[in-house]
């Protein structure tokens, strides 16, 4: 799987010098600047919302209503919502009509952006709805009730579930699959599973998430299952399917998709040779076994393999010969 890119880092915006001064006429505590981070996102939101309402009437805050405008503004609302630093009242400007919807905080939005992303970190890492609801009383003195955060949480699965449903292309050149072994919360107790994922090459080179699986033991009724769901959602063919000895893949792909070429993941074969080995020569075997998967073609690949099992680390680890030897059918489709 590829690693996982760290988000850059922006650049933020400099506050005047001015500004800074008036918020901090005094002894800051960490209060202080918590009361002043929440004034100064409250007057940024509203400033912001007001600027909304100006494009929607079509003219700014102070200037003469326009001729032909038989709409105006209508004085404020008051407001409050939860953010990632807790409730936040703001006052809403309201135009006479009401036709004015706001994109920054929609009619009838209780929640800035971020909060839900807390709750929803919080509910993938296993917490119970009361444990949530202790931790944003105790973190930011919110009181939700377990309905608000089942919404947060069912919105959330409505989107995976449509994601996990969205038609793919139909042809993919390479798809990875693998699995990841996790421990996962259900009916209250920690148990271990395995979560499957199918990662999709297109011609371009882009790689996309095609699926996510969640089951406890794998085998070709289960593989049936991930194929016929990848077929169903419109691939018809696959060229090449990576993967690292997963039970019953062989046969479940056969079946489905039967010209695709199953290809032994290389990575995962130099790991588990690696595992035979002592920590102190994994370095060096890792090298000793190179010239076997940079081989140019599969005939010089299999003269390396010869070469490895013929020379000292063959005879010390033969157990990573056989392991070689067992997968070399689908070793050289690499090549």
């Amino acid at each position: 799987m590829p690693t996982k890119k760290k988000p850059a880092l922006r650049d933020l915006p400099k506050i005047p010098k001015e500004l800074l001064e008036q918020f901090t006429d005094g002894p800051m505590t960490a209060e202080a600047i918590e009361d002043a981070s929440a004034a100064f996102k409250k007057a940024l939101i509203e400033r912001a919302l007001n600027a909304e309402l100006g494009h929607h009437l079509g003219y700014p805050p102070g200037a003469q209503r326009p001729e032909d405008g038989t709409n105006q503004r209508n004085g404020n609302s008051g407001k409050t919502v939860l953010t990632g630093d807790g409730p936040l009242r703001l006052d809403i400007p309201r135009d006479r009509d009401g036709s004015f919807s706001p994109i920054l905080i929609p009619k009838h939005e209780r929640r800035y952006t971020g909060f839900d992303d807390k709750i929803i970190a919080m509910y993938a890492r296993g917490m119970t709805v009361r444990e949530i609801r202790a931790f944003l009383s105790e973190q930011y003195g919110t009181d939700v009730s377990p309905d608000f955060i089942s919404s947060v949480t069912d919105e959330v699965m409505a989107e995976i579930g449509a994601w996990q449903q969205r038609p793919l292309e139909p042809m993919y050149p390479v798809i990875f699959f693998d699995a990841l072994r996790v421990k996962i919360r259900e009916e209250g107790l920690v148990r271990n599973k395995a979560i499957y994922l199918a990662l999709g090459v297109l011609p371009d080179g882009t790689r996309d998430i095609l699926g996510i699986w969640i089951e406890t033991t794998e085998g070709a009724k289960f593989w049936m299952k991930v194929f016929n769901d990848l077929k169903t959602r419109g691939v018809e063919d696959v060229l090449i399917a990576v993967t690292d000895g997963l039970k019953g893949m062989p046969e479940a792909l056969s079946a489905v998709f039967p010209d695709t070429t199953l290809q032994t993941c290389i990575v995962h074969l130099i790991r588990n040779s690696l595992d035979y080995a002592a920590w102190d020569k994994r370095r060096e075997l890792a090298k000793a076994l190179k010239p076997i998967y940079q081989a140019i073609t599969a005939e010089a690949a299999e003269q390396a393999l010869d070469a490895f099992e013929s020379g000292p680390w063959g005879k010390q680890y033969p157990t990573v010969v056989a392991a070689w030897r067992r997968a070399w059918d689908r070793v050289i489709p690499f090549f």
